[in-house]
């Protein structure tokens, strides 16, 4: 028997708070909701805590992601409005799908992944999101110390 489903909760359901997931998956969640307003915006967001450089290479990446989703994803994805502190669950998938390819292993990313999209594309979709993770990981664990991104490329 199937139940009626609210069609307007389908992935926006909230099943976190912006300020309960790591710093990582945080600003994935962000990156998400600002990928809507372009590019740019979502690098003004990304270069405070990367830099210039891995902050394009992030967007690079995450824009892949998003553009394997975009047009081979299994239903469009539910974000939140970009000031909202909950997280709805498409949201919350996606944050951990980066966080897993980033730093766990590739084939529970890759499952994580076939919620996403379709079969062929769980590969290239898992190996652009564990860059993206990557950056994104490193930039949680950046703000999380505080530490800023040297000004210059030397590093003592």
């Amino acid at each position: 028997m199937k139940h009626a489903r609210n069609s307007e909760m389908v992935g926006a359901f909230p099943v976190s708070a912006l300020d309960n997931l790591a710093p990582g998956e945080a600003l994935a969640v962000l990156c998400l909701r600002r990928m809507q307003e372009g590019p740019e915006t979502l690098e003004a967001l990304l270069v405070p805590a990367l830099g210039p450089v891995a902050a394009k290479a992030c967007l690079r990446a995450f824009s892949e992601v998003m553009g394997l989703v975009q047009r081979h994803g299994r239903r469009p994805l539910a974000r939140h409005g970009a000031g909202c502190r909950c997280v709805g669950s498409d949201e919350a998938v996606l944050a951990h799908f980066l966080m897993v390819a980033a730093t766990g292993d590739r084939e529970d990313a890759m499952l994580i992944a076939s919620l996403l999209v379709e079969g062929p594309l769980l590969l290239p979709m898992t190996e652009a999101a564990r860059t993206a993770g990557l950056y994104l990981h490193r930039a949680g664990l950046r703000q999380r110390a505080a530490f800023p991104e040297p000004v210059s490329a030397t590093r003592h």
